[in-house]
């Protein structure tokens, strides 16, 4: 799929998407954002560039920890798995993310006026 047929990812999506992906176990940028592409069926990508600004930003509050290791093509790259506060997160936003989607899902399938 072009990069052009992908959805863009919503504002305050980002992080949570991330922070699933590192609940798989320990990943590089690369490995994340593949992880993103193929479990939405390349529906959701992101670029080097937005991938290592959220990893920064997780990395600063704590949800995230990074250590250098050699990648399966024996290249360096920075692994990134979740702390404990970063479950903590991820678990909290997940609840408020689905219940949120399906508020919202309820409102745009109504097919009757609502009494």
């Amino acid at each position: 799929m072009a990069q052009s047929d992908t959805l863009p990812l919503l504002k305050g999506t980002v992080d949570v998407l991330v922070l699933k992906a590192l609940s798989w176990g320990p990943m590089h940028g690369f490995g994340i954002a593949a992880w993103l592409q193929s479990n939405s069926a390349g529906m959701l990508g992101m670029d080097d560039g937005a991938m290592y600004q959220v990893l920064h930003r997780l990395e600063g509050r704590g949800y995230i920890e990074g250590e250098w290791g050699t990648t399966e093509n024996n290249r360096q790259a920075k692994y990134y798995s979740l702390t404990a506060a970063g479950k903590k997160h991820l678990k909290a936003e997940t609840d408020t993310w689905l219940q949120y989607s399906k508020s919202v899902t309820s409102l745009l399938t109504l097919t009757t006026r609502p009494a």
